[in-house]
């Protein structure tokens, strides 16, 4: 069995390489585009603090994990202006159903699925 292994410029390509992802809503596929991002480009939000609620927590963590994903759309279509189907101005007006589903691909949840399906098929 061979192991696969990333190098170091296999990842420092991927923070200026335009990937492509697919999300389904309701019987339609709806095609977005991302571009990872270094610590440099990481958004600047606040953490929670230490006497804050779960609510306001759970909030926070919200918004830092949405402004992560903005970032990497927005990058990418700064990169590909042509392939921008999400904006700025109309993320927050996409469904929430669609933006969970735009996020989990980014964040790779769409590829640990992918992963469980290779395993249960070449066993």
């Amino acid at each position: 069995m061979t192991e696969n292994v990333w190098t170091i410029d296999e990842l420092v390509a991927l923070t200026d390489k335009v990937q492509n992802g697919e999300t389904e809503y309701n019987g339609k596929s709806f095609p977005f585009q991302y571009c990872e991002l270094t610590e440099a480009e990481e958004p600047k939000l606040k953490l929670p603090s230490a006497g804050a609620t779960e609510e306001e927590t759970n909030e926070a963590y919200k918004e830092i994990g949405q402004g992560r994903i903005l970032a990497m759309i927005l990058k990418a279509n700064g990169k590909n202006p042509d392939g921008a189907s999400i904006t700025e101005e109309n993320w927050s007006l996409i469904p929430s159903t669609v933006r969970w589903g735009v996020s989990n691909f980014i964040l790779g949840s769409a590829d640990d699925a992918n992963f469980r399906e290779l395993d249960e098929t070449s066993a």
